[in-house]
């Protein structure tokens, strides 16, 4: 064989190049790891975020509550944006709404391992 006739045959062998996709094809994953994120990821933190305020704007006097330092304390008194809180016999302190971990049920905390 002759080199024309060879280039030929190799040519005619070689693969197409293939169309490319159309763009919207080239970006589709990328919004498919977006919608999975914020559906695994954000919705739930904000709403865990959002029953946590609501749990927070509901204190009244007589809750127990954990603050964020890990105090159980007793509410004494709501104002607007701080709380009275007693620790024990006499010891009374004024806390931040904010710092505020979570409102304990009056028959207390369940054990882990029931």
């Amino acid at each position: 064989m002759n080199g024309p006739a060879m280039l030929m045959l190799l040519a005619a062998a070689a693969p197409r190049a293939a169309a490319e996709p159309p763009i919207y094809l080239r970006f589709l994953p990328l919004v498919a790891m977006v919608a999975i994120f914020y559906i695994l990821i954000l919705r739930p933190q904000m709403r865990a975020q959002k029953d946590k305020l609501a749990k927070i704007a509901g204190i009244q006097k007589g809750d127990q509550v954990v603050t964020a330092g890990g105090l159980l304390a007793k509410v004494i008194k709501v104002d607007e944006h701080t709380v009275d809180l007693e620790l024990g016999p006499n010891v009374r302190v004024k806390a931040v709404k904010s710092t505020i971990g979570d409102v304990v049920p009056p028959t207390g905390v369940k054990p882990a391992n029931d």
